[in-house]
């Protein structure tokens, strides 16, 4: 193949594997690649990844065509569940630097005598205070004196530390004080980083704002270190096109500014996995979607109606108790609303001290992997479970370039089962109930708290065990429709190329409405505006596609709780206050059922966010598609609902022509995953290759 059309590339890096898709962006042709994952040097996975799509394209000029590569990553997740960041300090107002230990002084457990709390990612040893401090309205009450600066330099000059977080007590309202720190910590230790609250979460809530600012510290060294080299690694492979990174929030940004706030880069991957959802939903005219993610190390799940996933604003990382909500690191960054909902392919299975099988939340990831890869592992997985259930092929998987061991992973299964009754088939269907019911069951709370109703949604199932446990996840919900988009297996990426451009800014100021200073409100949402463009126009994004909104949170006075009121980013003067006023009593009756008789309106925390368009992307599959599908291989599957093995058709994928319809069950095979559909009901290849499930019907 030779072309001068522009390619686009994206990699997304997962706990087991590290996936990427090469786009021809006139015609939408994709190539798929996939590569165990590499623990100790991430970049080295992403690099394996880019020359096989480089050499599946087929052009030796390919390199030279890439216009962009973007990026989804792992790396500020798993440097804070493994607690492996830099050395880091954290420089607070006189008074308050318990304020990581005391937290918010609540039990996410009442009941559990051995609760464990998260260690603070900053000890009290490398805490420093400062002699400053700000009023609420950020009046200067004590002024910040140079000697008290010069003092601070020294202090941190000692310690050697890599990192330093600043968060002064309402930086949030003024910054000035934080500035004159960070200046002075940059002029004095030039190769120290620094991170500021006002820059990284300019919120209310002084728990939550130092934990985020910390965080963002902790990491930031190392992901400025990580960028700079895979930027060097795409220059070595010929690729001169610009380096984005995906966001939590479901955009994408610069190189640069990814470098500068890493802790937005939080939950890029998953966010990615949902747009790729959503993408499929737009193209199939289907408004109620639900994203569900599998993948070698986690499952997620995230509700999107009429194409557009909920964003909240305040997140966990690195929790001690897995689903445990309270037991994490609070970050207040964007992040689209999704939840985790379960083991992924490589999740360990065990027995507890009741003699219960439970899975999870420990993880074999990549190295040494489930039992089945020969690597080492000796423990069962979720993985090794669907090998013996006949739901994966030992020779075809990852296309044949991996053997599968399905007598390892007999063994381990085996093992595991001996001592409470279970041989190897019995223990493998137990893990997979196990984690199916599991699956659904956080997944309808999850569609509750939202308002809806499961059987209204559409399953799209994604990642590379996504559409394995797909069609039971959806039965046990009562969803009779599923779609399984092409490279359903390396879906992350697909939504990292349909990700719009995005950048969100925030400020905090209570302030009742009618007593709102207005000419400051209007100076620093202008200021965030210009702040936001900028960085915008350096991730490339077209500025005249860029759509503003302004989402004020908002409370009668003397409330705790807020509601969100979102109105379109224009003038900020008197006149919005109606609409804003207006706004929010429509949201409160409708959550309440009535208002609140002469109580003052109060604004909280004002969020400006620019985002280009979104737009259905249609991809298409590499090769042709074929005109007639050749005859389908047997092989003995599982099926739960009679609880027996039995022999149904398998498929290759891409072999099947649009327009096919097949009865199930029956199973579809691609290099990067597997559809299993264990139960009655109609299987249909749209004209994209998209795979259209109905359950229950056979005709």
């Amino acid at each position: 193949m030779s072309s001068t059309h522009a390619l686009r590339i994206a990699v997304d890096i997962g706990g087991t594997f590290t996936d990427g898709v090469a786009e021809d962006v006139e015609s939408g042709r994709i190539w798929v690649g996939k590569t165990l994952t590499t623990p100790d040097d991430p970049g080295e996975a992403v690099s394996a990844v880019v020359d096989q799509l480089l050499a599946r394209i087929g052009d030796p000029q390919a390199a030279g065509r890439v216009a962009d590569v973007v990026h989804g990553t792992t790396l500020v997740t798993n440097t804070l569940i493994e607690r492996k960041g830099v050395p880091t300090g954290l420089v607070v107002t006189s008074g308050t630097a318990d304020t990581l230990d005391i937290r918010r002084e609540v039990r996410y457990d009442l009941y559990d005598l051995d609760l464990e709390l998260p260690e603070p990612l900053v000890g009290a040893e490398d805490r420093f205070e400062i002699d400053e401090r700000l009023g609420a309205a950020g009046e200067v009450l004590r002024p910040l004196a140079e000697e008290a600066l010069a003092e601070l330099v020294e202090q941190v000059k000692a310690k050697g530390l890599s990192s330093v977080a600043v968060c002064l007590l309402h930086g949030h309202v003024n910054d000035a004080h934080e500035s004159r720190v960070r200046d002075a910590l940059k002029k004095a230790l030039p190769n120290v980083s620094v991170s500021i609250s006002s820059a990284v979460a300019r919120e209310i809530r002084e728990y939550e704002r130092m934990s985020t600012t910390a965080a963002n510290a902790y990491v930031q060294p190392l992901v400025e270190t990580y960028l700079v080299m895979l930027s060097k690694r795409m220059q070595e492979a010929g690729i001169a096109g610009s380096l984005r990174i995906m966001l939590s929030s479901g955009g994408f940004t610069s190189a640069d500014a990814a470098a500068e706030t890493p802790i937005l880069l939080l939950e890029s991957g998953p966010a990615a996995g949902v747009l790729s959802a959503v993408n499929a939903g737009l193209l199939g005219e289907v408004s109620h979607v639900l994203a569900f993610d599998m993948g070698g190390t986690t499952a997620k799940a995230c509700v999107a109606v009429d194409g557009a996933p909920a964003v909240a604003h305040a997140f966990e990382a690195a929790r001690v108790r897995r689903f445990k909500r309270g037991s994490g690191l609070p970050i207040m960054i964007p992040s689209i609303d999704l939840i985790e909902i379960g083991a992924g392919g490589g999740s360990l299975a065990s027995v507890d001290n009741l003699g219960l099988l439970k899975v999870g939340p420990q993880s074999a990831g990549s190295e040494p992997g489930p039992a089945c890869y020969g690597r080492g592992g000796e423990k069962p997985t979720v993985t090794d479970a669907d090998l013996v259930l006949g739901y994966l092929d030992p020779d075809n998987f990852l296309g044949g370039e991996m053997h599968l061991d399905k007598g390892l992973a007999e063994k381990a299964l085996a093992d595991l089962g001996a001592p409470i009754g279970l041989d190897a088939t019995r223990t493998a269907a137990g893990i997979a109930t196990i984690v199916n019911e599991n699956m659904a069951a956080a997944a309808r709370v999850h569609i509750a708290e939202k308002g809806h109703d499961p059987r209204a949604f559409t399953l799209v199932a994604t990642g590379g065990a996504g559409p394995v446990h797909a069609v039971e996840v959806a039965r046990r919900l009562g969803i009779s429709t599923l779609l399984c988009p092409i490279a359903a297996g390396a879906g992350s990426c697909l939504g990292l190329l349909a990700a719009p451009a995005r950048v969100d800014r925030s400020w905090s100021k209570p302030s009742l409405l009618a007593a709102l200073d207005w000419n400051e409100a209007h100076s620093v949402l202008s200021g965030l505006h210009r702040d936001a463009t900028a960085e915008l126009n350096e991730a490339g994004a077209d500025a005249g596609a860029v759509d503003w909104v302004l989402t004020v949170e908002m409370r009668y006075a003397g409330q705790g709780s807020t509601l969100n009121v979102t109105v379109p980013y224009g003038k900020v003067d008197e006149s919005l206050a109606p609409a804003l006023e207006e706004g929010f009593e429509a949201s409160y009756r409708d959550l309440y059922g009535t208002t609140v008789p002469n109580a003052q309106l109060q604004t909280v925390t004002w969020r400006l966010t620019g985002k280009s368009g979104v737009e259905s992307r249609r991809f298409t599959w590499a090769a042709d598609a074929a005109d007639k599908a050749p005859e389908p291989k047997r092989r003995e599957i599982y099926i739960p609902v009679r609880q027996r093995y039995e022999e149904v058709d398998v498929w290759e994928r891409y072999a099947l022509p649009p327009g096919m319809v097949l009865k199930a069950p029956l199973v579809l095979e691609e290099r990067e995953s597997t559809l299993i559909v264990p139960a009655d009901g109609r299987v249909e290849i749209l004209p994209d290759l998209t795979v259209k499930v109905v359950l229950g019907e056979t005709s």
